[in-house]
């Protein structure tokens, strides 16, 4: 009897860690709304940005690889551009706030006197749902992992190698209508 006994909670015991360690996956397949996944689980922490090239590099790299020249040249274009070397790689120009609901469209020019921007707010009104939309030109050089990072309205574009390449300040107030 004491055999069984034993083999009973084994096989509960091993039930029990299948579950723990099956329970990501169980619940991958579940409704995000009613699920939801952490922005942080997503995140590859061992992620490292590949060596960077010049777009020269690129275009000379597998030049025998006829299927290959034909994809980078409907990403990179057939030739570099000649482009003024005191402009940044990056240039953002425009955040707009897209909102349906919204009465006229909410957006900031990223071109000018970015420390005005920290003098205005954005009114937005509470519980509706908005996009951000970043408008940027790539001048020279492939730009990879590029994200937007947004901690108490103070906003940075950033890429994988760390190069930051715009920050500013700007103030949003979430209000119960538009014109309060």
């Amino acid at each position: 009897m004491l055999g069984l006994d034993v083999c009973e909670f084994g096989s509960q015991l091993l039930e029990l860690m299948w579950l723990t360690v099956c329970y990501k996956d169980i619940m991958a397949d579940k409704d995000p709304e009613i699920y939801p996944v952490e922005e942080n689980a997503l995140v590859d922490t061992n992620y490292k940005a590949p060596a960077q090239k010049t777009l020269k590099e690129i275009q000379e790299m597998d030049c025998n690889d006829e299927s290959l020249n034909k994809y980078k040249q409907a990403l990179l274009g057939f030739s570099p551009k000649n482009v003024d070397p005191s402009l940044p790689n990056v240039q953002v120009t425009r955040l707009t706030l897209i909102c349906t609901a919204a009465p006229e469209p909410i957006f900031m020019d990223l071109t000018g006197d970015l420390a005005a921007l920290k003098k205005k707010t954005f009114v937005l009104k509470e519980g509706v749902e908005y996009r951000l939309k970043i408008n940027f030109k790539v001048n020279r050089e492939i730009v990879s992992g590029l994200k937007y990072i947004h901690y108490t309205c103070k906003g940075r574009l950033q890429d994988d190698d760390k190069s930051d390449h715009l920050h500013w300040e700007w103030k949003l107030n979430i209000k119960k209508d538009w014109n309060d």
